[in-house]
């Protein structure tokens, strides 16, 4: 892209912004600011609990990598069971119990030195993940208009960006003079957020917003109707897959930078990659949402898996910290093409009154990325890193092949919805 079209874009934001403020309701404008306050209040903290385990724990590689992923293996089930819950009793109920315990929960970690207590303490964060964050993607989903949910997808994807480019900076900063501090004001900006949307979401009626809930929505109902959803298993499997590869760059990435003899700030390396997969995002997300838009979402899924396995062939093969901040760039736009699109597949396959169910379900993707840090931290053990990244890029390129499948497949939701009753 030339600079002169980039200053183009530049120039449109204003307007679209303007646009983005007129065109969805006021709750989905408060979801999407406290998704920017929230994740750069954890990405100060959570990307660099990989480093925090190194220095204050003598576990070892794996049991770190083991404790690390906790986070995933509780989500796996977390999602499913809070996305069910919001469908049968709401979303602000599970929603508000999950930010306030995740308050509590980062607030520990600052605390926390035993092995124990970091699993633990990571188990309850991985639930508060999967209970808050599918429950958010639903309320937006259900106030925003079947044909505005790609903008919505993108703009919350946008926000998480804008939060991550700004926190590991400080994580970094805080990480060389006193890591529990990241912690602790992750706590209190999650505790703060909590109770600024339990007023908001007052004030505009989230009852009357949210409208009847299903209380036919129970667990059994919902494990048929995505055991029958055989469109809905081949993109779950398509996206455990990716999320194996994708979990290296939080978990093993930082890891292997650590143990490099060629990288001597591996703390402040690991801050700037991650600002720069954010700083793309969101100098690159409007383009390439654009033309992503007018794709498929597989389409766009498989491009970026692509790129993914780019950006891991590019950690494979690097060794010094220009070539790291080029395989982030590609890393990144793989990002960019297929996070949005995978919410709006799971949205586009729902049926109606099973939104938060399946939005839930989509967690079962955290199997991936549960079992990625434990592979990863095997492999960066007894083989390098090189054999690990260039798995990754080969695991990657495979998933993309379970989405084509997925795509190919024409089920009704009405068919599969009454066998499962």
């Amino acid at each position: 892209m030339s600079l002169s079209s980039l200053a183009a874009r530049l120039r449109e934001l204003p307007s679209r912004t303007g646009g983005y403020l007129r065109d969805f309701h006021p709750v989905v404008h408060t979801l999407v600011l406290g998704t920017v306050l929230a994740r750069a209040a954890s990405s100060m903290s959570i990307p660099f609990l990989a480093i925090y385990l190194a220095r204050y724990s003598d576990a070892g590689i794996v049991a770190n990598s083991l404790i690390i992923g906790m986070s995933s293996l509780a989500g796996t089930f977390g999602g499913f069971i809070g996305g069910t819950i919001s469908d049968r009793i709401g979303r602000k109920t599970v929603m508000m119990a999950a930010l306030f315990c995740w308050s509590l929960v980062f607030i520990g970690f600052g605390l926390a030195r035993d092995p124990l207590a970091f699993v633990f303490l990571n188990l309850v964060n991985g639930l508060c993940r999967s209970f808050y964050e599918p429950v958010s993607q639903a309320l937006m989903a259900d106030l925003t208009p079947k044909e505005k949910r790609f903008k919505v997808f993108s703009m919350r994807y946008f926000a998480i960006n804008v939060g991550v480019a700004v926190g590991p900076l400080a994580g970094a900063y805080f990480s060389t003079r006193n890591a529990s501090l990241a912690f602790f004001l992750t706590g209190v900006i999650y505790f703060l957020y909590a109770i600024v949307l339990q007023l908001l979401l007052t004030r505009f009626g989230i009852r009357r917003i949210e409208g009847e809930t299903n209380r036919e929505a129970t667990f059994k109902r919902a494990v048929g109707v995505i055991r029958r959803d055989v469109k809905f298993r081949y993109f779950l499997i398509g996206s455990m897959i990716g999320s194996i590869s994708y979990s290296q760059m939080n978990v093993s990435l930082p890891q292997y930078l650590e143990l490099s003899p060629s990288i001597p700030n591996s703390v402040e390396l690991f801050g700037i990659l991650l600002s720069v997969n954010a700083i793309t995002v969101i100098l690159l997300q409007l383009p390439l949402t654009s033309w992503s838009g007018r794709k498929t979402p597989v389409t766009s899924i498989v491009m970026g898996n692509a790129m993914f396995a780019l950006g891991n062939i590019g950690y494979a093969f690097s060794h010094h910290e220009a070539a790291f901040l080029v395989s982030m760039f590609l890393f990144t736009l793989g990002e960019i093409l297929c996070f949005p699109a995978g919410n709006l597949l799971i949205d586009g396959i729902a049926p109606d009154g099973m939104r938060g169910t399946y939005f839930g379900a989509q967690s079962l993707q955290n199997i991936g990325q549960f079992l990625g840090p434990l592979i990863g931290g095997l492999l960066l053990k007894e083989a390098s890193g090189m054999v690990l990244f260039t798995g990754m890029a080969v695991l990657c390129l495979a998933g993309t092949w379970f989405y084509i499948q997925g795509d190919r497949l024409k089920v009704p939701h009405a068919a599969v919805h009454a066998k499962s009753s």
